[in-house]
């Protein structure tokens, strides 16, 4: 008899009252965020839901898997020591493994804390993914088909990756160096971004760094993830008609951005769509059949049978970015959508963003200007 193959993902509260009521819809109603963040603090790992249903478009095989949720929002993760969040998610580990998971996912900010899931795999039988390099995958491909709705000519933009010395962001800036014209890495350390400007040389784009986020205003295409707790991009960073990937979690966009400039299109990475009936037994605020990246390379690997170390650490090279790609694709994931701000975008909004930007283009109005009209 075959071993089934299974799979676990780490979730955990983002947004604390709302994610809390998700699961417990009492406490997140009576809780405030810093009583979320102080009580969780003392939670066990807490078992979520089961998954069902994904299937194989290439072989038609199905797995199962299970949401487990690491009870510590950001703010506990880097208040505490990292110790005592190692602890936390190897108790995640040990449910996962005593539920029959033979692949974990660690899903938000579990796979940014510390060594980017190194300790992690190190500590676990198990072995684990943080699903960077899908998430790579589908961000680079949320930004070109985004350029596309946009009638943004994607060889001849201007881009810029902030938080381009990170796992994600020095891989996605590497990518588009050879789609786009112009390339802006933005980040903290110059020594840092000028590793990865090297990296992005002898492609198309013509590559520069900067560790000022005004710099990204004359760009026509913004891919941000930085690993920050709050928002740092806001409506004065921004020109008329750019496209904005977010792909950090927590966002790196403010929600001041959807309030007052409706002529830019600021998207959540991409949603992606899961091959087969999948029941994820759980409302993470994604539709139906819909999941991120970073969970969609978790199911991928189990359904490829691949129970190795993946996406761990701080470095990711772009062949494995296109290896779980090809995996990804043969499975039959895809690319299903953007969201924006937790809500789908339509054909329709996307018109109007272009018909917006180009009215403040034509106006030259500020560029913070909410444009109702």
């Amino acid at each position: 008899m075959d071993t089934p193959d299974t799979f676990a993902f780490i979730i955990h509260p983002i947004d604390p009252k709302k994610d809390v009521s998700r699961k417990y819809p009492l406490l997140g109603k009576i809780l405030t965020e810093g009583q979320i963040n102080f009580f969780s603090r003392f939670f066990p790992p807490v078992y979520i839901s089961e998954i069902t249903g994904v299937r194989s478009e290439a072989t038609g095989r199905e797995i199962k898997g299970w949401f487990i949720a690491c009870p510590f929002t950001p703010k506990t993760m880097l208040a505490l020591p990292v110790e005592t969040v190692y602890r936390k998610i190897e108790a995640c580990g040990a449910l996962a493994e005593k539920l029959g998971a033979r692949l974990l996912g660690l899903g938000a900010y579990t796979s940014v804390v510390g060594d980017a899931g190194t300790t992690i795999a190190e500590r676990l039988a198990m072995p684990v993914t943080t699903g960077d390099a899908y998430t790579v995958y589908m961000a680079v491909e949320a930004v070109r088909e985004a350029a596309r709705q946009m009638s943004i000519d994607l060889g001849g933009a201007s881009a810029a990756v902030v938080g381009a010395t990170g796992a994600i962001g020095s891989v996605c800036a590497q990518i588009l160096a050879g789609d786009v014209a112009d390339l802006t890495l933005i980040g903290r350390r110059p020594d840092a971004l000028e590793a990865v400007r090297e990296q992005c040389e002898g492609q198309r784009a013509r590559v520069r760094t900067s560790t000022d986020l005004d710099a990204m205003y004359h760009a026509d295409l913004i891919l941000t993830v930085t690993s920050a707790i709050g928002a740092v991009i806001e409506p004065q960073h921004l020109k008329p008609g750019v496209v904005v990937c977010d792909v950090a979690r927590p966002r790196d966009v403010s929600t001041r951005v959807a309030q007052v400039r409706q002529d830019v299109l600021v998207i959540e990475g991409g949603m992606v769509e899961v091959p087969g009936p999948v029941d994820f037994g759980f409302n993470f605020g994604f539709p139906p059949g819909k999941s991120y990246a970073c969970m969609a390379e978790t199911m991928a690997l189990a359904l490829e049978g691949r129970y190795e170390d993946y996406s761990v650490g701080k470095h990711i090279s772009r062949a494995q970015v296109y290896e779980i790609g090809e995996i990804a694709d043969r499975h039959g994931f895809k690319l299903s959508g953007f969201r924006s701000f937790e809500r789908a975008v339509t054909d329709e909004q996307i018109a109007q963003v272009r018909q917006r930007a180009a009215d403040a283009r034509r106006t030259r109005r500020p560029v913070w200007f909410a444009n109702n009209s």
